[in-house]
């Protein structure tokens, strides 16, 4: 009877713990002074890692300031940012060095990246020419982040399509890399895409 009442009376296990939310590896690419720092430093939750580095009179003659004369650092390895999007999904943000000097190091910090957001300026678009062109080579989902400095907005978002002649899939969207509530919005959308491209992926 003893051992008929112990079975009755051993305690419960513990209720199951909440599942750990997803952990995904974004990009957040474009040219130089485009406003990667800015975006990740806007949304992210924790203290951003940043790399930053006084810009010197040795670059003068490497690194383009045309339209960006006021900008005196630049990111020289990466910059690190966490977001979590719900209670299911946390977003690691990788931001990548705009310089020419430094695009070797893009590779390594692809690895494991789901997708990215490619910032653009349009003053000077072609200063991110090089980014698009490296997600769409690996087959790495993007979207288009057209920054708008000062508040800006000076072309649809429609308009910025075509001239990055870019598929109908790749959404392009406004946004203030100043803003967390604007930077999110663009994760959100790329999240969206990430989640529309693994459905059409399983249905076919």
């Amino acid at each position: 009877m003893a051992g008929s009442d112990s079975a009755a009376e051993a305690p419960t296990a513990p209720a199951a713990r909440a599942a750990a939310p997803e952990a995904v590896k974004i990009l957040i690419a474009g040219g130089f002074g485009v406003g990667k720092t800015t975006m990740v430093g806007s949304v992210s939750e924790i203290a951003p890692l940043r790399t930053e580095e006084p810009l010197t009179t040795a670059g003068l003659d490497v690194d383009d300031l045309a339209g960006i004369e006021e900008k005196r650092a630049t990111t020289v390895a990466l910059d690190f940012g966490r977001i979590s999007i719900g209670r299911e999904l946390v977003l690691y943000l990788f931001g990548t060095p705009g310089q020419q000097r430094f695009w070797f190091m893009w590779n390594d910090l692809a690895i494991g990246a789901l997708g990215a957001v490619v910032l653009i300026d349009v003053r000077r678009p072609e200063s991110s020419f090089a980014a698009i062109d490296f997600f769409e080579r690996r087959g790495i989902p993007f979207v288009v982040g057209a920054n708008g400095f000062h508040g800006r907005h000076p072309y649809p978002a429609e308009e910025i399509r075509e001239a990055l002649a870019l598929p109908e899939h790749v959404k392009v969207l406004l946004c203030d890399a100043r803003e967390r509530a604007s930077c999110r919005d663009v994760l959100i959308a790329l999240v969206d895409q990430l989640i529309d491209a693994a459905t059409g992926a399983a249905a076919s």
